[in-house]
């Protein structure tokens, strides 16, 4: 990758965040009226759902909080980063038990919540970033409360119906992945104690039960002892799930310097790029069979927006530290694919869906999933690691 390649990505990627994405979001998601963020946003910006999903309430907030601590301490990103976070103390949390919402109204009443807690981990970074900005032990406290109840929950879930029961016991790769991203996350805001434990041990689950070496596969899903389920759920993979994971630990071994998770995650990208590229229209897909049989749920072929993200930074993290140019090529395919379809050259920010083609499924910027986290993370992300080579 030569210097003007280089200095070509870099613009790309910190004025896209900066002038394009923080911008879109800023202007059309706060709610001044009844705090947080609306994320569902019609491709102009106009709110065409005032529900607020929990999820994007911590992602936003460690966003605003991550830019603030780490690009340039402006007052703006404070301040909605603190009325991101109020919103969240005072109406995503269920004071019945302690655990967090997943949707709630657009003043906070509660909707529904889910049997995961993937909403504590996001709130945990946020209140993780906020505390390392203005130095309040409060936030810290927040940050260790919430990933505790993250832990707590997904490891022994507490006054919940189970989804399946017990005929076929099953474990995900969402958990240890999720708990890698937010333990390096915390370590880095507040230095958590046990960030390393957690991580070492979300890193040997995915080794242990989830790398499946003989097919060179990453599977999403296994039985409780990491065997192969032959049926529709066992056999689905997510490859731009997987990639994600592998740059967690790429950026892992790179922290650390051991050359033995560099070499995992990247050889969970080899596999899985292998399986999720798609070589007739280009792009990640969303979902494959892992013996290549006809998928189950009928979105599997579409391209989302954030499975092309991760593959973005997997592939560059991936060349810095081999200089493997397989994976240079791999970064300017993707990118380059990726920046010919998402973005919306008239509104701003980008499309969320695209069918197989590239052709625009739908005109959403925003919903309960979609918000601004993996495209604004990956823009980041790729521009302070392409600034530091």
């Amino acid at each position: 990758m030569d210097a003007s390649r280089i200095d070509e990505l870099i613009t790309t990627y910190r004025d896209g965040l900066l002038n394009d994405t923080l911008p879109f979001w800023t202007k059309h998601c706060v709610d001044h009226e009844h705090g947080g963020f609306m994320m569902a946003l019609n491709r102009d910006g106009s709110v065409i759902d005032s529900d607020k999903g929990v999820w994007q309430q911590g992602r936003f907030t460690w966003l605003l909080g991550e830019l603030y601590n780490n690009v340039e301490p402006r007052d703006e990103w404070l301040e909605l980063a603190k009325h991101g976070a109020k919103f969240i103390d005072d109406h995503c949390f269920d004071p019945a038990d302690g655990r967090m919402w997943f949707q709630v109204t657009r003043k906070g009443e509660p909707i529904r919540k889910r049997r995961y807690a993937f909403s504590e981990s996001f709130a945990s970074i946020a209140y993780g970033e906020l505390a390392k900005a203005t130095g309040e032990e409060e936030y810290a406290e927040k940050a260790k409360q919430t990933f505790q109840s993250f832990i707590d929950h997904n490891l022994n879930p507490q006054c919940v119906e189970p989804k399946f029961t017990d005929t076929r016991r099953m474990r995900g790769l969402g958990f240890p992945m999720i708990t890698i991203a937010t333990a390096q996350e915390l370590r880095e805001s507040i230095n958590l104690p046990d960030a390393n434990k957690w991580i070492d041990q979300s890193i040997d689950t995915i080794r242990n039960y989830h790398l499946k070496s003989e097919i060179q596969c990453v599977m999403e899903t296994v039985g409780h002892d990491g065997e192969m389920i032959d049926h529709f759920d066992g056999r689905t993979l997510n490859p731009g799930h997987a990639i994600e994971g592998a740059w967690f630990i790429m950026h892992e071994g790179k922290l650390r310097g051991d050359e033995s998770l560099v070499r995992m995650g990247c050889e969970m990208l080899d596999w899985m790029w292998e399986r999720g590229w798609d070589k007739e229209y280009g792009g990640v897909l969303y979902f494959v069979d892992v013996n290549g049989l006809p998928v189950q749920e009928y979105w599997h072929d579409m391209k989302f927006w954030w499975p092309q993200n991760e593959a973005i930074i997997a592939t560059l993290l991936a060349y810095q530290l081999t200089k493997d140019p397989k994976y240079a090529q791999w970064h300017q395919m993707i990118h380059d694919w990726t920046y010919q379809k998402f973005p919306d050259l008239e509104h701003g920010e980008w499309f969320g869906y695209l069918h197989r083609d590239g052709s625009l499924s739908s005109q959403l910027k925003g919903n309960l999933w979609k918000g601004p986290f993996h495209m604004p993370r990956m823009q980041l992300t790729c521009w302070k690691m392409l600034e530091s080579q």
